[in-house]
């Protein structure tokens, strides 16, 4: 159900508004459209959810269980990158993961 219809159901006619009440709901429409989140936008995301963890890695005085957090973060992360930069490039860091995981299970 689009913006429209909601408001139709309420028994508003955007028809019957007047030039003012137009302009307001196309520039409320116009908000609601662009906040959507984009595969760019999600991508960025990412991008920068890794760079934070990255920083976090690096400090010193990490106890074992937050230094393991952080790598398996920082995995999740790259894989989720990959998957949105390159499909191939996301097909091989899955493998790599598989084969780890095969290595460390036995």
């Amino acid at each position: 159900m689009g913006v429209t219809d909601a408001l139709e159901d309420k028994g508003v006619n955007i028809e019957k508004l007047t030039a003012d009440e137009k302009q307001t709901y196309f520039t409320m429409l116009s908000v609601v459209q662009e906040s959507q989140l984009s595969i760019e936008k999600f991508r960025d995301y990412i991008i920068q959810m890794r760079s934070a963890v990255e920083q976090e890695l690096v400090k010193t005085g990490l106890n074992v269980e937050q230094d393991t957090f952080l790598k398996a973060r920082l995995k999740n992360y790259m894989l989720l990158e990959s998957f949105l930069i390159s499909p191939e490039k996301a097909k091989r860091a899955y493998e790599d993961m598989v084969a780890t995981i095969k290595a460390r299970v036995g």
